[in-house]
């Protein structure tokens, strides 16, 4: 074999080890996600939710974006509910992101916070004042190719997420026999909106046995008891203006449908 020729070949060879790699590289999941929805699942589970219309979810009837994150904080899936990632609000990914990261990271194996439930206690002169300024997202995955966005090679899957987000749309998620796997994040609509699809979402996942929260219902529902600027349980969330009001779906989630009993 000539020179010129066994360097060619060995590019072929080298070609084809560095796409299968690729190929292999991007069919494994991230560690500590393999209790979690992956991509297809997370797409098809959003979408029957949000077809059903702001009616039944309140809102403006938007296209949503939803991420998984694990115990970890590291995205595990990435989805959104349209035909194509133009049809949801551009902003809207990384706060799905940021929501799930924040959710993740203040609930504990005996209790749960939703990101609704620290947007009173996140507001100047509250406890948790300032929360919004310690955690910036991760730059890495924010940008990227945008062809990539909300595809199982997102750059949010795999890294670390970063970022805090005090508003309704971010839920910890828990199996059937009470273990915190990680949180969901929902972005897309008003922040009422996303926290009702990411209750069904997560309900329609089985990773809602809840262990205990701030809600009369003692899981981690939105609690909508701001009243002159105050809120009487410490954990409470504005009522959403725009759309369909949501006070009626919200204040009923625990009751229409309650989360899962722990086995």
């Amino acid at each position: 074999m000539r020179a010129n020729q066994v360097s060619i070949f060995s590019a072929v060879i080298l070609g084809l080890i560095f796409s299968i790699g690729s190929t292999i590289a991007l069919s494994q999941e991230p560690a500590g996600c393999s209790e979690l929805p992956d991509h297809n699942r997370l797409r098809t589970v959003l979408q029957s939710v949000v077809k059903q219309g702001q009616r039944a979810n309140s809102g403006l009837g938007n296209q949503e974006w939803a991420v998984v994150v694990n115990r970890d904080g590291i995205g595990c899936a990435i989805a959104f509910s349209g035909d194509n990632r133009s049809q949801e609000w551009p902003g809207s990914r990384m706060i799905a992101a940021e929501k799930a990261n924040t959710a993740n990271a203040l609930s504990g194996p005996d209790y749960a916070l939703s990101t609704a439930n620290i947007y009173y206690a996140s507001l100047p002169g509250q406890s948790l004042y300032g929360l919004t300024t310690l955690a910036p997202p991760n730059p890495q995955v924010a940008f990227g190719d945008p062809t990539s966005f909300g595809q199982e090679n997102d750059p949010i899957v795999g890294k670390p997420v970063g970022g805090v987000v005090v508003f309704g749309g971010g839920l910890a998620l828990y199996n059937a026999q009470g273990k915190l796997l990680g949180a969901l994040g929902v972005s897309g609509d008003t922040s009422c909106a996303d926290h009702v699809v990411a209750w069904k979402v997560r309900r329609k996942l089985r990773l809602d046995a809840v262990p205990m929260g701030p809600s009369p219902a003692h899981n981690d529902n939105m609690i909508l008891d701001i009243k002159n600027g105050v809120s009487a349980s410490g954990f409470g969330h504005p009522v959403c203006k725009g759309g369909d009001p949501g006070e009626n779906i919200i204040n009923n989630l625990s009751k229409d449908f309650p989360t899962g009993p722990k086995k």
